[in-house]
């Protein structure tokens, strides 16, 4: 059964759909949703990650802020279930340059350490991120050292 979320991410994600939306626009929102579990994975959302995420989404992207709140609070209301993370990052890999993915990489980090501290699902799931948009393991260790110089 899929979930809110899910189903949320689907519109802009599914080219069959019949609101198809434009290539750039599909890019955004699979890059928010990696941003958004990121969010949660935790199960513990801070102010500061809230606040972090609509930086960062606002920063990179063209959304609007009804299409940033939509995510953040369907992501707030949806319980933890297992995500499969293969259908945005098919795209991203697909449509992404390797810059590019390296600074989703980055951002990634910036929410991690959003409350300063990294939970040890946090870099598990960077990790497994990382690994699915074929990030080296040497640009993963080099954000995260960036991030946390600043």
């Amino acid at each position: 059964m899929l979930t809110k979320l899910q189903k949320f991410f689907n519109q802009y994600l599914n080219e069959s759909s019949q609101d198809k939306k434009p290539l750039e626009h599909r890019l955004q929102m699979a890059t928010a949703a990696l941003m958004v579990e990121m969010l949660h994975v935790d199960e513990q959302v801070t102010s500061e990650e809230n606040e972090k995420l609509r930086q960062i989404l606002k920063k990179r992207f063209t959304l609007s802020t009804t299409e940033i709140q939509a995510l953040i609070d369907l992501a707030h209301t949806e319980k933890r279930e297992a995500t499969d993370y293969y259908q945005f990052t098919t795209l991203l890999n697909a449509h992404y340059t390797q810059q590019q993915k390296v600074q989703l990489v980055e951002d990634l980090w910036q929410l991690a350490y959003a409350d300063h501290q990294l939970d040890k699902y946090e870099e598990h799931l960077l990790r497994r991120l990382a690994d699915l948009l074929h990030v080296p393991h040497k640009d993963f260790i080099q954000t995260k050292h960036k991030v946390l110089k600043t």
